[in-house]
């Protein structure tokens, strides 16, 4: 039976992050009875064990080690259960459907190719806040390495994406990406040349400074320039979350941060960030194909 004190207290309602109720279930860990008996003996038998090989001081000194170990471990499960605890209640409280295993993503944009593996730690489905319908996830990518050894590494790639099924728009453009710039502006004509995608060239020096957008090979460029009017460069610029990106290819839209989104105002804002994409794409979209590229409730 646990320890009464932490059984009796119920965790705090609502947490806001994934580290909100990790103090809460630290405590219920040491306090319950089963962490108290198993750390018991494991302290006792590395301090005996310790004593009788190699003296009294090696002796206390095992059970300190054996002690620390109890409370790392315990804090890394009581983590462990904040995250889950976290993720459930703010699905629940916005109407999501909560997968706390593994799963994947349609390999529909780059992001969602690169790796040697890649997997969905968590995932929130639904009608997302701010958002059209669709999946909110932390995912991974891992690239695996062998140097000349022969050893094996494997480097892990942690994002936050929206991943939104809306056909509707394939047909107003194939493909469209805007990714934070990563080369020198003085390489774009050079890089081009080895690329079938266009360049979307914008009269925009704060968007062209930050940010590079690839449009399909045989998308209309017009068209395209057109999604990118002034308040919406604006907005990516300075109100979308940081390292913000998104693609929309044949109909599935994938916005994406790096890192794991841990908090409701941030999990919100990416759902809303995807929602700001689509209503300007569906808008556009709209003008050219009238009805047929009406946006889906929510976005």
């Amino acid at each position: 039976m646990e320890n009464s004190a932490a059984s009796a207290s119920p965790p705090p309602a609502a947490p806001q992050d994934d580290d909100d109720l990790r103090g809460f279930y630290f405590r219920q860990l040491l306090g319950s009875k089963p962490t108290q008996i198993i750390g018991a003996i494991l302290v006792v038998a590395a301090g005996v064990g310790g004593a009788i090989a190699a003296g009294p001081i090696v002796g206390a000194g095992a059970a300190v080690v054996v002690i620390l170990g109890v409370f790392i471990v315990c804090l890394i499960m009581a983590s462990s259960r904040a995250a889950s605890a976290f993720y459930q209640a703010y699905a629940a409280s916005r109407n999501l459907a909560y997968n706390g295993s593994r799963g994947s993503l349609p390999p529909s944009c780059e992001l969602l190719r690169k790796g040697d593996g890649r997997y969905t730690d968590r995932s929130l489905t639904g009608a997302l806040p701010g958002g059209p319908n669709g999946t909110l996830a932390h995912y991974t990518y891992e690239e695996e390495t062998t140097d000349s050894d022969g050893n094996r590494q494997t480097s892990y790639y942690h994002f936050t994406v929206v991943y939104c099924e809306l056909p509707q728009l394939a047909q107003f453009v194939q493909e469209l990406v805007c990714h934070r710039r990563s080369g020198f502006r003085f390489m774009d004509s050079t890089e081009d040349k080895f690329r079938k995608r266009q360049r979307v060239e914008l009269e925009s020096d704060a968007f062209d400074k930050h940010f590079e957008s690839f449009t399909g090979e045989h998308d209309d460029m017009n068209r395209v320039r057109q999604i990118y009017e002034p308040t919406f460069i604006v907005w990516l610029a300075e109100q979308a979350p940081k390292n913000f990106e998104w693609d929309i290819v044949g109909g599935s839209l994938v916005c994406s941060v790096k890192g794991q989104l841990d908090s409701t105002a941030e999990l919100d804002g990416m759902c809303a960030a995807a929602g700001v994409v689509a209503k300007r794409l569906f808008d556009e979209a709209g003008e050219s194909f009238g009805s047929q590229a009406t946006a889906p409730t929510g976005a």
